[in-house]
């Protein structure tokens, strides 16, 4: 039934002739242990300790809130340690995607801060790299379409530099000669997602935060219409607000009646190990194939197909191909490389390809999913903007786009707990001017855009 575990081996075999006793099993222990350490009450619940959750519960503890993550699996194990941690404003655009562009440019101008902050209060760095990101073309045929992406920027406004093959490879020299252009964006940097998941973790419990992970929400309490707190493998916790930011996985926890277009988007990815005798890549480097992002540990990180495979986490021998091939084609150095990893991801991934924000229907119940293959670019945005909602009931303009009343759904308003004031969606437009952001400097910075057939 909902709501109970049920552990198995909790009766132990002895010998005979010996009185016949219950034991207590591990798993009896630890669902005792995780009963135990969920706070009867709290301001917040959010469920989905991702990226996008602890980051949103970080700020919210921050602001003296008492906070609870509750986590199916282990902290970051859905998406966001399978991803690169590329905060790709420039990379990841896409034609007509004027407002995401706006937000991710915001979140991306956010990062520094947020970077700080973040390191200060965990107490160790996350690998925050700002080398920039090389997207090329391998060849001429790949060229006029590179040339398309660059006239895009341009008339977006962005500070994407053209480079010839010859630039590319004074800038990449362990690229193969082939290489025939290429765009370089300065703005679009990257975060380790090992390291910042652990400091994610650490600095929502040095705020105040409870974190609970290896424990399933299996649904919201509801009082009279609306959300009273939430109801997990191993008890109740109330709570005034929910937070809903449980990637793939958001449509199991919904209220009956109410519909999120969320579903999982597979991703395979693998590590190599780099040495003095191979060298490694000093930028992340994008091709149409497959990108790779050196991390400071030494290893280079290949991803990712996009798959459209469910729930189905396996990992075959044509995505690795892929994955190889796509990088030997750019980087032969490749080749000599240990490989010291193969994974999964399931992307969370809305209709459209953004993310879903704000205000639900539901009073008390807000949502921050479907970031699709950019939860790290926009992970401080997305926990300004629910911080806002919930702190002052109100989303930023910026966000207010990216709420789940685009797609008809119940939500008509930005407001957590009220019909709001009814103004306009904003429309950013490539080429008019700063759009409203979170803070004054929206709209200013510069980047790039490609999109690629494996990507993640």
């Amino acid at each position: 039934m909902p709501g109970e575990l049920r552990a198995a081996g909790a009766l132990r075999a002895l010998p005979l002739g010996a009185p016949a006793q219950m034991t207590a099993s591990p798993l009896q222990d630890a669902a005792a242990a995780t009963a135990a350490a969920i706070p009867a009450a709290v301001d917040v619940a959010v469920i989905g300790a991702g990226v996008i959750g602890l980051m949103i519960a970080w700020r919210l503890a921050q602001r003296g809130l008492g906070v609870v993550v509750f986590d199916r699996a282990g902290a970051g194990t859905g998406a966001s340690l399978a991803a690169t941690g590329m905060l790709a404003a420039a990379a990841e655009h896409e034609p007509g995607a004027h407002d995401l562009l706006a937000l991710a440019l915001e979140s991306q101008r956010q990062w520094p801060a947020f970077r700080a902050a973040l390191e200060a209060q965990a107490g160790h760095a996350i690998d925050y790299r700002e080398g920039g990101t090389l997207v090329v073309a391998l060849g001429r045929d790949e060229v006029e379409r590179l040339r398309f992406r660059f006239d895009l920027h341009r008339r977006c406004g962005l500070a994407t530099r053209w480079l010839s093959g010859a630039e590319v490879r004074s800038i990449e020299p362990a690229l193969r000669p082939s290489v025939a252009g290429g765009l370089f964006c300065a703005g679009d940097h990257q975060v380790d997602p090992r390291l910042t998941i652990a400091a994610l973790r650490a600095a929502v419990q040095a705020a105040g935060g409870h974190l609970i992970e290896h424990c399933a929400v299996t649904g919201v309490d509801l009082v009279a219409g609306s959300i009273a707190g939430v109801v997990t493998t191993a008890g109740r916790c109330r709570a005034k607000t929910v937070v809903l930011a449980a990637g793939a996985w958001t449509p199991d926890v919904l209220p009956a009646g109410l519909t999120v277009p969320v579903r999982p988007l597979k991703g395979q990815s693998l590590a190599v190990r780099a040495t003095a005798d191979t060298g490694t890549l000093s930028h992340i480097v994008w091709t149409e194939q497959i990108h790779m992002a050196p991390k400071g540990d030494g290893r280079l990180i290949v991803g990712a197909t996009v798959e459209e495979r469910g729930f189905d986490d396996a990992i075959t021998a044509g995505g690795l191909y892929a994955l190889l091939e796509g990088a030997r084609r750019a980087f032969p150095a490749i080749e000599e490389m240990a490989v010291e990893a193969v994974w999964t991801g399931l992307r969370p991934s809305s209709i459209d390809d953004a993310p879903i924000l704000g205000a639900t229907g539901v009073a008390g119940l807000a949502i921050a999913t479907g970031h699709h293959r950019n939860g790290y670019l926009l992970a401080p945005a997305t926990a300004l903007a629910i911080e806002a909602l919930i702190a002052d009931d109100e989303m930023p303009v910026i966000a207010r786009p990216f709420g789940l009343d685009r797609f008809g759904a119940s939500s008509r308003s930005p407001r957590l707990r009220g019909e709001g004031r009814g103004e306009g969606q904003p429309q950013a437009q490539c080429g008019r001017g700063p759009s409203p952001g979170l803070s004054p400097q929206a709209g200013k910075d510069e980047g790039l855009s490609v999109r690629n057939g494996l990507t993640a």
